[in-house]
């Protein structure tokens, strides 16, 4: 969430070198590059990347508000939110 333009931009162009179809060979890659090229265009426009953080902090917030399932998260103990 914290990451700056340049580092968003710095790990897109690592994981496209090692995505790209003509790459990576698989059936796979294009599909996963195509992932990755709309997960890029969400964080680098300042607009999207604002959304999209609003709506990870709505799912925390649902998530750790105890109300039904867990999916799958364990309950968080006293003595592991404390930073020592």
């Amino acid at each position: 969430m914290g990451a700056s333009c340049q580092e968003i931009k710095s790990a897109y162009r690592k994981l496209a070198r090692v995505l790209h179809p003509d790459v990576a060979g698989e059936e796979s890659a294009a599909s996963e590059f195509i992932e990755l090229h709309k997960a890029y265009e969400t964080l680098s426009d300042p607009a999207k990347r604002a959304d999209y953080d609003r709506s990870l902090f709505r799912l925390g917030r649902s998530m750790s508000s105890g109300s039904g399932s867990r999916s799958g998260y364990t309950s968080r103990r006293w003595e592991t939110d404390q930073c020592w």
